[in-house]
């Protein structure tokens, strides 16, 4: 392990076959102090799950800069409204800290009703409200009252927990809009949880579901809207493919209303196979299962022969992983086996100890596995592992330029879809295209760049215990 590892991250750091931080995994705890961390916040973890609902209204009650920061945070699309496009803030100034800011919101309420009239409303309480200590619940309750719809308080304080606790607060919140409608009877179909239809991911999977004769009751929260969503308690499975953001939401409604969960992955030929056949096996239904043998039967071939195009070029190359959760790590790990890349380096920001007995079980010994990395450690053991290729999110990719490594956007923003079998030559064309650019060669073997490398590292003096001092104070 390098001598540049904090001490307190060693057991969040393992080597596959040695070296390893520790007997298991440390993971699914706070980011230690001082690392620098990729993780969002609480707040944040709560606006990524609810945000594509997209006739929801969500006001988050702070500064300005918590609905900045996460404004249009993913690029999920849109069949209906295009409401959950903008993001609306209380703006909350010092005198609402010292006297408080429920009046404010609501008047914000007042006016949202007055101009937009929608059926469901979020409310966000940041880190500022939980220090004040605003009662949004009450504001949210009087406001039901007032206008007889849903107004739904989701308590995350961004300093109260991870971003996996974020995650909990919205599914809380869901549960809220979900129970007083778990009377009805049950249909037909099935609800997709953790997709949130990144450059149309859930449309593909909804055709192929489709076309199995099988119908999607809700989304979450993909292209999902208020009426869909009530309609979720009556369906007959839940199919699960974000598992980080959306496990603890199965087995909620597991115990409220009697709906069984699947896990699956619609990326790669494989996962995406797999999926297929074990969603008509978990409803035991042998006409959808024969169409999906077809649908596999067609569609596999096709994805896989494209893949076999661009392989020779694959051979011999390197890839490291950082992304949200485990399951999505895993599915990339396979996905790069079918392409002949080995994983030299994989991380996740919320993976649980199951998640990385199974990364571990999938990759080659003396690969490096981490949880909740940051920059200087994914920087040191790409170098070290001598990865060509990074694929991870928005935060990730100034590093990986700077390295001289190619990127593959995997995150919120991402224009392509990656998903089913049409993403597997989205993704094999994209990770081509990085991968194999000229520039790689140029950067990597330019004077400056081993200039830049070679050179001693800057000692930076500790700041710890200092006071910073405002300009002009």
């Amino acid at each position: 392990m390098s001598a540049e590892i904090l001490e307190e991250r060693r057991l969040s750091i393992q080597r596959k076959g040695g070296g390893c931080g520790g007997d298991g995994m440390r993971c699914d705890a706070a980011s230690v102090a001082g690392a620098v961390s990729q993780r969002a916040c609480v707040y944040c973890g709560a606006r990524v799950v609810l945000n594509p609902i997209t006739d929801a209204f969500h006001i988050v009650h702070g500064p300005i800069g918590c609905a900045s920061y996460t404004w249009d945070i993913r690029g999920s699309l849109t069949s209906g409204s295009e409401l959950f496009r903008n993001s609306f803030s209380t703006d909350l100034q010092e005198k609402d800290i010292v006297f408080g800011g429920a009046v404010k919101l609501t008047a914000a309420i007042d006016e949202v009703m007055q101009q937009y009239a929608p059926k469901l409303i979020f409310v966000y309480a940041t880190c500022i409200v939980g220090v004040i200590g605003d009662d949004v619940e009450a504001v949210c309750r009087d406001a039901e009252k007032k206008y007889g719809i849903r107004v739904i308080a989701v308590k995350a304080p961004g300093f109260s927990g991870t971003k996996s606790t974020g995650y909990r607060m919205a599914c809380n919140a869901l549960m809220q809009l979900l129970t007083p409608h778990a009377d009805q009877p049950k249909a037909v179909g099935v609800n997709i949880l953790g997709d949130y239809n990144l450059a149309g991911e859930m449309w593909i999977i909804k055709n192929y579901l489709r076309d199995m004769g099988i119908p999607v009751v809700a989304t979450f929260t993909g292209d999902a809207s208020y009426d869909t969503l009530i309609k979720a308690p009556t369906a007959q499975l839940n199919i699960v493919q974000c598992a980080g953001s959306m496990m603890y939401l199965a087995h909620r409604m597991e115990d409220a209303f009697g709906i069984p969960w699947m896990k699956a992955s619609f990326f790669g030929v494989e996962d995406t196979s797999t999926a297929l056949r074990q969603v008509a096996e978990h409803l035991h239904d042998s006409q959808a299962k024969e169409r999906a043998e077809a649908i596999i039967a067609k569609r596999a071939p096709v994805a896989e022969e494209f893949l076999q195009r661009y392989k020779a070029h694959f051979i011999g190359k390197k890839a490291a992983i950082f992304v949200g959760g485990g399951f999505k790590a895993i599915s990339l790990i396979r996905q790069f086996n079918e392409m002949g890349i080995e994983t030299v380096v994989v991380g996740t920001q919320t993976g649980k100890e199951e998640d990385y007995e199974i990364i571990s079980s999938l990759v080659n010994p003396g690969t490096i596995i981490l949880d909740d990395a940051n920059p200087a450690e994914l920087e040191t053991f790409m170098k070290e592992k001598g990865a060509d290729i990074l694929v991870g999110g928005v935060k990730e990719r100034p590093l990986a330029y700077k390295l001289g490594i190619a990127f593959c956007d995997h995150n919120h923003e991402r224009k392509h879809a990656l998903g089913g079998f049409e993403g597997v030559e989205n993704f094999t064309r994209e990770v081509n295209l990085s991968l194999n650019s000229p520039v790689w060669q140029q950067v990597r073997t330019g004077a400056s760049y081993h200039l830049r490398a070679q050179a001693p590292a800057k000692q930076v003096p500790r700041l710890l215990g200092h006071r910073s001092k405002r300009v002009g104070a």
